[in-house]
């Protein structure tokens, strides 16, 4: 590791720890020229997701886009933003766990019906009626309608 003062290319790590999630090291260093200290941190490098769109574009994973959009169906509702994040992480984990490294957007859309489907009843029929596009009042009545089936089970 190339010491970021005198760029002499050897350091000794001095301490060690993990980060608050523990999903990368925090070490500090010592350059064995100048003495001086510096931080770095390692972690595991995480393959780019590309999601593959309905028309077949494809674009990088965007978490921002899809925060957006979930917030939005959970407007005025008792959902906060933790649990969002909360089930955004579990999600992102899926999705890092099919090895993929293109994931079609249809695939995102339903893990996050699922995610709002446990989370906030409405919140899910919002982002459905966006997601599944809507034609008319019949097709958002059989949705619910399969809504209060699956609940009633």
């Amino acid at each position: 590791m190339k010491c970021p003062f005198c760029n002499y290319e050897e350091s000794k790590v001095v301490d060690s720890r993990p980060t608050e999630e523990g999903a990368a090291i925090r070490r500090r260093r010592e350059c064995g020229q100048c003495k001086n200290r510096f931080t770095t941190y390692e972690k595991i490098e995480e393959v780019p997701l590309i999601v593959v769109k309905k028309d077949g574009n494809r674009e990088s994973y965007n978490r921002n886009k899809l925060i957006n959009g979930i917030v939005r169906a959970c407007e005025k509702r008792p959902v906060s933003i933790e649990q969002i994040d909360h089930m955004l992480d579990h999600i992102e984990k899926k999705l890092h766990n099919t090895m993929e490294k293109e994931i079609s957007s249809h695939f995102i859309g339903e893990l996050v019906m699922t995610g709002l489907k446990e989370l906030d009843e409405v919140a899910y029929v919002r982002f459905a009626s966006v997601y599944r596009q809507f034609k008319d009042i019949n097709s958002f009545v059989d949705e619910l309608t399969m809504l209060l089936k699956e609940k009633n089970q």
